[in-house]
């Protein structure tokens, strides 16, 4: 190191000094670079994980949504729910169909995101509920809902859910609010507004009249010069 160095003279000093500012600016270029190279990939590795966790959440949500009641999937589509009906017409609708068409899409749609960004347990499970789902077979998904509930904890950095505690099986979400509801209250809100309208034009009768009598009563002080009673 010494014997590169060379301070005989102002030239072969000021060599040295433009060589070591050269090597100094390379290294540091160098290392920035790498430094950037790194926190980009970190940075695209954490919108990958951010992005898969959000739609597992999403699909655990759906999957997994309620604790009570129905808690298999009906692999019916509306219109083999609606079939009995169109064969024999005086047969009622069957009951629940569009409710369990709802629950069934939202299911279809959490299970296609689970075999795009599940694990390999997972992707199996979610391949085996959508196969039973075209064969027509009631779908469970209790199993699927476990485990991506103990891989979303996992990634965020959660305490495991203890064996002593004993969670029941659950099932997918069922969907909240009908258009019944939503109908009524348009029906009341449209006959409350029909209601303000003819008071609205009974006040304005009203006013008509009024007028009506005042220029009577004006006509008949012109005729005969006598203020009216």
């Amino acid at each position: 190191m010494r014997s590169s160095l060379d301070f005989s003279s102002w030239s072969s000093l000021l060599s040295t000094v433009l060589g070591l500012l050269l090597v100094t600016c390379l290294m540091m270029g160098i290392r920035l670079l790498f430094m950037q190279t790194v926190q980009k990939r970190r940075e695209r590795e954490n919108r990958q994980i951010n992005e898969r966790l959000k739609s597992l959440i999403a699909a655990y949500k759906t999957l997994g949504g309620s604790f009570t009641g129905t808690l298999h999937v009906n692999p019916l589509h509306l219109r083999d729910l609606r079939r009995p009906a169109a064969d024999d017409a005086d047969a009622p609708p069957a009951f629940g169909s569009e409710r369990q068409r709802r629950i069934r899409d939202a299911v279809e749609a959490a299970l296609s995101d689970v075999i795009l960004l599940g694990t390999q347990d997972q992707v199996r499970m979610a391949a085996q509920a959508a196969q039973d789902m075209v064969a027509g077979k009631p779908v469970e998904t209790a199993a699927l809902v476990t485990s991506l509930r103990a891989f979303i904890r996992e990634a965020l950095d959660l305490e495991p859910i203890p064996d002593s505690l004993r969670v029941p099986n659950q099932g997918p979400t069922r969907p909240g609010g009908t258009a019944g509801g939503a109908r009524k209250g348009g029906a009341e809100s449209g006959a409350s507004s029909k209601g303000g309208g003819g008071a609205g034009m009974g006040a304005a009768g009203m006013g008509g009249l009024g007028m009506g009598a005042g220029l009577g009563a004006g006509v008949h002080h012109g005729d005969d010069g006598t203020p009216p009673p």
